[in-house]
């Protein structure tokens, strides 16, 4: 009997071995987002924060209130107690297949007048909407409208003789309940 506890030990220590190497392998499975090469699972775009473009930082002028600085830019991101004079819009996007973006703007205040705006290189709005608007590589748009030759290989539909009356049309019956019970 004392080589048991031996076996057991050794079955036991395997067993480990054996799922430390399984879920190893499943960890490595999901790095590409794929399980098995065969499924992709959805992901979501994931957009957090103000979208501010060049066009919104262009009507903003020092000496402005905070109002009128609210008004144009919108609520900011962030505001903190101990650096009351100072606001952060902060915009982050995160769609599969393409880098994330984070922009980060800055504005600063002296008392309740616009002092300054720190803003790195941002985007025309139109700029931004083209940036967005592109679907991730590797993914086609769908075609929405037929080509000409495609709308005339279809069927022509059969047209009705002019006195037809509607009851001929072919359709469902519609027995409809009256709208106000009988009196």
């Amino acid at each position: 009997m004392s080589g048991f506890p031996r076996t057991a030990r050794r079955a036991r220590g395997a067993a480990c071995s054996a799922i430390v190497v399984l879920a190893s392998g499943c960890a490595s499975m999901h790095t590409d987002g794929n399980f098995l090469g065969i499924l992709q699972p959805y992901r979501i775009d994931i957009v957090q924060g103000n979208v501010l473009t060049k066009d919104q930082i262009e009507r903003v002028r020092p000496g402005m209130s905070r109002v009128q600085v609210r008004d144009v830019l919108g609520s900011p991101l962030l505001t903190d107690l101990f650096h009351a004079d100072r606001w952060d819009y902060v915009f982050t996007i995160r769609r599969p297949g393409v880098e994330p973006v984070r922009r980060a703007v800055v504005v600063i205040f002296e008392g309740d007048r616009l002092l300054r705006v720190d803003a790195p290189d941002l985007p025309t709005e139109r700029e931004f909407v083209a940036q967005i608007g592109r679907p991730p590589s590797g993914r086609e748009l769908p075609v929405l409208e037929l080509t000409e030759e495609q709308r005339k290989a279809l069927p022509v539909p059969a047209k009705l003789a002019p006195d037809a009356a509607p009851e001929s049309i072919p359709g469902p019956a519609r027995n409809y309940p009256p709208l106000e019970p009988p009196r």
